[in-house]
């Protein structure tokens, strides 16, 4: 319960970075989008204060040519003729509103308007229908009459009328300039008549820069969404490592306290059969004594003594195989072929495989390097499978063993490969057949197999096993150099 709880614990420890990442990467995302409005409303507002700067100096460019025109064109020769200016006559009004057409004409302009200098009335409009009007002004025709120039922005609609599905809304640029008298002494003053308003319809302009300010934003928010997939995918892989190493940790933890329980374990069993093996070897002489002594003084007894000695013999064996396993193993190298070994082994066997009907095939590929091996050890991992492959062949079979040389790209090397036709390994045993103490046998130790892995371990090299239930299977030693590869 413990291990669980600190095995759960050092996951958490490992992923905690990961999910501060993830918080990061959220609220990074807010910022960026945060970032791209302040950014869009920012570029938005220099464009707009570009377009009004820009056309308030249009403005008064072409209000100073009009109210230049105007005074040469109409004032002039209005006051020349008449003796005095009455726009309420058709004939002047019809004059100035010439002048004024012409020189605007091709011009931005929606509407000119002149105001009286006395009253803030309106004189002249291109729209008849403002003529008359009274306070129409405001602050920019009292600052105008100051002889400042002024001009104010009236929009109305909503804000968002560049989006198809919203109206249009309207901007107007409202730019008041003194309407002054020219005269020919530079010393005199000038002599404000009036104030001129000029309008000019920015609706176009706006929605320019409306359309603009969304595509800031919108190009804005994709790239942040990209930029944000990329981190979640790189957070999620190196979330998905993490795991994977402490998945892997916990394994390597995982085998680390299994080698300590089984060192524990090995030392123990050393310790007791140790102690077991020479009673064991004292109980089979004395045995064998009593059986001789038995044949004679009650002959048809024997036996009892011959299954003692029988069986002491078995346990000695049991003994042994806990020893070899619990001893370290301490190899004693030297040059050796491994056809050689295997043919050894097939020799010693050749009896067993007879009486139980099995059929040996060699497939050895000739001239193989020597390796350096323990040959002893070698010897008795083969003699292991083999006797494993031939329990599993009850009725016959055919026993196949094969040598061959690994290829260089695959890191050189030789296999050894032990097949038989038997009834299989099933996968579930498949995975514990090399762990101490598992046997599928009703007899046995289940450390035939947990001994040969130690001594391939030993020899850096590896087994394989492949086998399918019915079908057979087959053991694969795998030795020599880069054999761990």
């Amino acid at each position: 319960m413990v291990e669980g709880k600190q095995a759960e614990g050092s996951k958490l420890a490992a992923l905690k970075p990961f999910r501060l990442v993830k918080f990061f990467s959220f609220s990074s995302l807010a910022v960026f989008l945060a970032f791209a409005l302040v950014l869009s409303l920012l570029i938005s507002d220099y464009a707009k204060r570009t377009l009004l700067e820009r056309s308030e100096a249009y403005a008064l460019v072409v209000t100073e040519n009009l109210s230049h025109q105007v005074f040469q064109q109409f004032v002039v020769p209005t006051v020349l003729h008449y003796g005095k200016i009455a726009l309420r006559t058709p004939e002047q009004h019809q004059l100035l509103d010439a002048v004024v057409r012409n020189t605007t004409y091709g011009m931005r302009i929606q509407t000119v308007t002149i105001y009286d200098s006395r009253e803030n009335i309106i004189s002249y409009s291109t729209d008849s229908e403002k003529i008359g009007q009274r306070d129409a002004g405001g602050r920019e025709y009292r600052n105008a009459l100051a002889g400042e120039s002024a001009s104010r922005l009236v929009t109305e609609g909503e804000p968002w009328g560049a989006l198809p599905w919203v109206t249009p809304a309207t901007s107007q640029l409202h730019t008041f300039i003194p309407f002054i008298q020219y005269t020919p002494m530079e010393d005199k003053p000038d002599i404000i008549m009036g104030v001129i308003e000029v309008v000019q319809d920015l609706s176009e302009d706006m929605e320019a820069i409306a359309r603009f300010q969304g595509a800031v934003i919108l190009i804005s928010m994709l790239m942040m969404a990209a930029l944000f997939i990329v981190l979640r995918i790189i957070v999620g892989r190196a979330e998905r490592i993490m795991e994977a190493r402490a998945e892997e940790r916990r394994r390597l933890e995982q085998q680390l306290h299994d080698s300590e329980k089984l060192a524990t374990l090995g030392r123990m069993v050393a310790s007791v059969s140790h102690e077991i093996k020479n009673p064991l070897g004292i109980i089979r002489s004395t045995a064998a004594i009593l059986g001789k002594r038995v044949r004679k003084e009650a002959p048809g007894n024997e036996h009892l003594a011959e299954i003692i000695v029988s069986e002491t013999g078995r346990l000695d064996g049991i003994v042994r195989e806990f020893l070899d396993f619990a001893r370290p193993q301490t190899l004693n190298r030297a040059p050796e072929s491994i056809n050689e070994i295997i043919r050894q082994a097939l020799e010693f066997l050749a009896p067993e495989l007879r009486n139980r009907g099995i059929t040996a095939s060699l497939e050895l590929t000739e001239s193989l390097p020597t390796l350096q091996l323990d040959r002893e050890q070698i010897y008795r991992a083969l003699l292991n499978i083999i006797l494993n492959a031939v329990q599993a062949m009850a009725d016959g079979g055919t026993l196949t063993l094969r040598s061959r040389r690994l290829h260089k790209m695959i890191g050189g090397g030789q296999v050894v490969e032990i097949v038989d036709t038997g009834e299989g390994i099933r996968e579930e045993e498949r995975e514990q057949i090399f762990s101490p103490f598992h046997t599928g046998k009703h007899r046995g130790t289940g450390l035939g197999l947990a001994i040969v892995k130690n001594i391939i371990d030993a020899h850096r090299g590896r087994i394989e096993v492949e086998s399918e239930p019915g079908s057979g299977s087959c053991f694969r030693l795998i030795l020599g150099k880069h054999a761990r590869g």
